[in-house]
């Protein structure tokens, strides 16, 4: 039985009542024929870009819709994931009024984008082993909490969060909940969009940026209820989606076979570069990854950091964010740049 959500509850009201603005694609769409478009004001001078992209999408969301197993309707593709996130915070959150809760440590956009929209954040950090403290999380709800935010597996500890205590997030909140999905290719569990029709109120945020190596193209995508996804195209930007971003995303996602080989060798690497690193004095720790990118604690972060980047090996040095003091992360790169890795970290002091 599907979780009783009503979306005028939690939308902004003024959101609902928004008139979107129609452009020219959106009033007419040819889908065969010869025609003299003479409605959008564009450069009549042929070439691959002088008219507007497709406002909808159409020909990429069902590409996407056959990846992922759901309908067109219950897609929303962004320019990237930030754009989707920001959106979300727009359709549901009133500032200066509303809360959404995160997870530290998690993705910073999460934090920025509430900054922006001036919605206030409640922060449960996660526990020393990176999971879900579902009690404190529900404890720390309030009658103006809006949304939850967190994304499994996590940025920047690369862990998968236990089913049960996202079981329970979604069985006890009434109202959004964000499960940012960016890596999901990179583990063995499966999306949890295949619990939208029980959760009403759920919605899953995926990437091409990352197992389908697209990040220059900045295409997001949210995966959701087809009220919640006909909110948020209300407020989207008519034209987020340029033509040559759709049409290299429906290209590269043809070649199944190739994408399956990329993710497949991004796991062997990840293993292997785990393995490697243990056998270093001063890698102290090696958390667990369903990602493609691993977070190790060092003896000195800082120092590590400058000694790869003199070895002209660039990480990322993480000791900023909750419970990760000294960790810096590392992101799975092709076989010989792992191997030009390992190679840099044999040379370093001990």
């Amino acid at each position: 039985m599907a979780k009783e959500f009503n979306l005028s509850d939690w939308a902004r009201p003024e959101m609902l009542a928004l008139s979107p603005y129609t452009s020219a694609r959106d009033t007419f769409t040819a889908t065969d024929g010869e025609w003299t478009f003479l409605d959008a004001n564009e450069n009549p001078n042929a070439s691959a870009v002088n008219r507007y992209p497709d406002p909808n999408q159409s020909n990429l969301k069902k590409v996407i819709a056959t990846l992922r197993n759901c309908t067109e309707n219950q897609l929303l593709i962004g320019n990237g994931s930030d754009e989707v996130l920001d959106l979300i915070f727009r359709a549901f959150c009133t500032p200066y009024k509303d809360q959404v809760v995160i997870m530290p440590p998690t993705y910073g956009m999460y934090k920025v984008l509430a900054n922006i929209n001036s919605i206030g954040l409640i922060e449960v950090p996660l526990d020393k082993d990176f999971q879900l403290q579902t009690d404190n999380i529900l404890s720390a709800i309030t009658p103006t909490t809006k949304a939850l935010f967190f994304c499994s597996p996590n940025n920047p500890s690369g862990n998968a969060f236990r089913k049960a205590d996202i079981q329970a997030l979604l069985d006890a909140f009434k109202g959004i909940i964000v499960i940012d999905e960016a890596y999901i290719d990179f583990c063995d569990f499966p999306s949890w969009s295949t619990a939208l029709s029980a959760y009403p109120n759920l919605i899953v945020t995926q990437t091409l940026s990352k197992a389908f190596g697209m990040a220059g193209l900045r295409l997001g995508i949210a995966i959701a209820h087809p009220e919640i996804i006909a909110l948020l195209k209300r407020i989207k930007p008519p034209y987020n989606i340029n033509t040559l971003s759709q049409q290299k995303a429906i290209e590269a996602l043809t070649d199944k076979e190739g994408i399956a080989i990329q993710i497949a060798e991004s796991i062997s690497e990840r293993k292997r570069l785990e393995k490697e690193l243990n056998a270093f004095s001063w890698v102290k720790q090696i958390y667990p990854s369903d990602a493609n990118f691993l977070l190790i604690k060092v003896d000195d972060a800082a120092k590590r950091y400058d000694e790869l980047l003199a070895n002209h090996i660039v990480t990322r040095n993480r000791s900023s964010q909750e419970n990760c003091e000294n960790c810096i992360r590392i992101s799975i790169g092709t076989p010989q740049e792992n191997s030009q890795f390992i190679a840099a970290c044999k040379s370093l002091s001990s």
